[in-house]
């Protein structure tokens, strides 16, 4: 038998209070009043010491109730051999190998493939393998059914195969997606063979170089399962020490083209490096050995990074490849540069406003939205009555129109709400009520001209729908500047399905959503042009239509610059037209119009083709995979990563831990202190009747003699 908390045993030395009781007595057994002391003040007896014990029953029964306390208190258990888990049992092992682009340093490819192949080597006939690479997530080279369907003696041999085949990628590490796909694929093998049951050993074999730079998203706070440990296998590099290249981005809303011609980076040196002067310059092709232009002179302290501005040649503007020299290793230090076009964004208006004349609708929107670096907004005029290209309808993501509607060009407005998208409709006067009732569907729609005040103001604005989103932090929220002299007094009700997103302070809707087959119309009762209202030279007017273009689709953020693994949205075109993808490695990916390019796999410009367009892009490799410093292994216990312990102090640390919650879960299972709390209860119920029984009987009167 052993104890949980033995130091409650000393407990037991309190059996020598009912013995020191039983010894010492302050009181006179029997008492005899005498008359002639009745005028005598009474005095306290002396404590005398009786020379034997009296009541032995009632001393060992209290002695006895002590000792109990202090058993159940100490936590007893009987020992018994507790079975080895992985005993005569095969194991799941899951070797982890990092393929990231920091693997391709010096040795460290030839140094992982080398620890994976002795891991794979070391295992049985009776446990069951998988073998993933590491980079942006788990990607598995042989899994666990494969392992298991193979015959015994090919398995490992097949692994070594793959193994042998693999190379780096140019991904980062991201450690933390690929742990808990690993985990996850452990899991569910759990108990599907004979070999492996789900109490089986689990472990994760992880070979990596374990740099600053990896990625640990999603392991805070993770619950690991019981039994599941990773066992570390660290490979360091010959020349640890490393210099890298990064790209930094412009803000994409500039239009001053002025430094479209200059290039920020960032040149970072590791801590532990012995290099400090460096040359950066631009480089016509990969296999290049000189500068196009004279380089710059870059001089990095070790543990310190610079941010220079490199000119591109005026004699070579095309140049896309920037290169440092003076490094150790090179993985890292090329990027690749493209300057993006406009992103052309169509804006279909269909009515019969002039360009130039200041009292129409069209001549404030085309001067509405700005050209920038990465963004042109192109508004496509046409007639209210006229036909509309099927292009332009599937080009553009969202459509203003006016209440000059007719024939094909009411049927184009139709086609482009049943396509999905958003309309604005703006009723510029109450004879146009008829057009926006046949636009929705319906046979009638009463509208009149509002009468009344001089003017009139918003009143109540809807800042949780998105187009007005941007207005409810309350600087902005404030529109009681924007005068309205007209506007067409419509009814609510009369719309099915309408939401109100803006009243007058009459009570009138001013903007109405409205659903129309599949797509949205929004109906201002208002226009925007100087005999309707202020709103086109307000402060509003520009962040109100960009708050369109955003809830149609059309404004998104443009890159020229991506890096390895990110997913490309290509221009929304007709779903019936293909995109032609040019890799670096002159390999071609055929996507659908529309539609999203995923496979970034390589550093590089990417070629998009259409038969009307070209679109470049670069992509880099991750600029975390430059922190090539070791991660200290006090982060991954911060995370509570179930390490296995690595030095014989952590190995005995970890055995006794294991015998003490081993210990623990025996006592749970067998609570052997609740029987001993209960048998004290039991024996101080009979200890308090049996002093009860003694003190009456002392109390009797003895009969005198006759």
């Amino acid at each position: 038998m052993s104890f949980l908390a033995p130091l409650f045993l000393i407990g037991a030395l309190a059996v020598a209070a009912p013995i020191l009781f039983h010894l010492i007595r302050r009181t006179s057994r029997e008492k005899m009043p005498f008359s002639s002391l009745m005028f005598l003040q009474p005095t306290p007896p002396r404590v005398t010491r009786s020379s034997r014990l009296e009541n032995l029953f009632l001393l060992l029964l209290r002695c006895l109730v002590l000792c109990l306390l202090a058993l159940g208190f100490a936590r007893p258990l009987l020992e018994r051999p507790v079975p080895d888990d992985g005993a005569g049992q095969g194991r799941r092992i899951a070797v982890l190998v990092d393929a990231s682009a920091s693997m391709r340093r010096d040795n460290l490819w030839a140094d992982a493939r080398d620890r994976a192949r002795q891991v794979l080597k070391q295992v049985t006939a009776a446990d069951t393998v998988g073998l993933f690479l590491l980079d942006q997530t788990a990607r598995p080279l042989m899994s666990f059914e494969q392992w298991t369907a193979a015959p015994v003696g090919d398995r490992v041999p097949l692994a070594l195969q793959r193994l042998q085949s693999a190379q780096p990628c140019w991904s980062g590490t991201h450690l933390g997606r690929g742990l808990l796909a690993v985990t996850e694929q452990l899991e569910e093998n759990a108990g599907r063979t004979q070999r492996t049951p789900a109490t089986a050993p689990r472990q994760v074999v992880l070979i990596t170089d374990l740099q600053e730079g990896m990625h640990l998203d999603g392991l805070q706070g993770f619950e690991w399962p019981r039994g599941l440990e990773i066992v570390l296998e660290p490979v360091k590099a010959k020349r640890p020490s490393n210099a890298g290249l990064q790209l930094l981005l412009e803000k994409d809303d500039s239009s001053d083209a002025k430094h479209d011609g200059e290039i920020r980076v960032r040149v970072s040196n590791s801590g532990d490096a012995k290099r400090e002067q460096f040359q950066l310059g631009w480089i016509r092709s990969e296999s290049a050995k000189g500068f196009v232009a004279p380089a710059l002179d870059v001089y990095v302290p070790p543990g310190q990074s610079r941010v220079l501005t490199v000119p591109r040649p005026a004699a070579a503007n095309d140049l896309e490849m920037l290169q440092l020299t003076g490094d150790d290793q090179d993985f890292d230090n090329r990027i690749y540069v493209v300057n993006p076009k406009p992103e052309q964004v169509r804006v279909l208006f269909l009515g019969d406003d002039t360009e130039k004349d200041t009292g129409q609708l069209l001549y404030y929107l085309l001067r509405a939205f700005p050209e920038t670096r990465r963004q042109s907004i192109q508004i496509i005029h046409r007639p209210g009555q006229g036909p509309v290209p099927p292009e332009d309808l599937y080009a553009a993501p969202l459509s203003i129109a006016t209440d000059s509607l007719r024939g094909d060009g009411l049927q184009a407005a139709r086609t482009f709400l049943n396509l999905g998208k958003p309309l604005l409709f703006v009723l510029k006067s109450a004879g146009g009520a008829p057009v926006l009732a046949e636009l929705m569907g319906q046979g009638t729609l009463p509208a009149e001209e509002a009468k009344g005040a001089n003017y009139a103001l918003l009143g109540q604005v809807a800042f949780d729908h998105p187009l007005f989103a941007s207005f409810a932090d309350p600087r902005f929220s404030d529109f009681t500047k924007i005068h309205f002299w007209k506007h067409r007094r419509l009814n609510a009700d009369d719309f099915k399905g309408a939401k109100v997103l803006a009243r007058f302070d009459q009570g009138d809707p001013a903007l109405l959503q409205v659903p129309v087959g599949k797509g949205l119309l929004f109906v201002l009762s208002s226009g925007w042009q100087p005999d309707d209202s202020q709103l086109a030279l307000s402060s509003k007017f520009v962040p109100f239509l960009y708050a369109l273009l955003d809830l149609s689709g059309g404004v998104k953020a443009q890159f020229a610059q991506y890096v390895v693994g990110d997913p490309v949205a290509l221009p929304a075109t007709n779903a019936a037209q293909t995109f032609l993808v040019h890799k670096p490695d002159n390999s071609e990916v055929k996507v659908p119009g529309g539609g999203r390019f995923l496979e970034t796999d390589l550093p590089g410009v990417y070629t998009v083709s259409t038969a009307t367009n070209t679109l470049r892009f670069a992509v880099n490799r991750d600029p975390s995979e430059s922190r090539t410093a070791p991660l200290p292994l006090e982060e991954l216990e911060r995370l509570r990563l179930p390490l296995h312990p690595s030095s014989p102090e952590q190995i005995q640390r970890e055995l006794q831990k294991k015998v003490r919650l081993q210990a623990m879960e025996l006592e749970q299972r067998q609570k052997l202190w609740r029987w001993l709390i209960v048998s004290a209860l039991a024996v101080l119920l009979l200890e308090t009747w049996l002093a009860g029984w003694l003190t009456r009987r002392q109390s009797e009167p003895v009969p005198s003699a006759p």
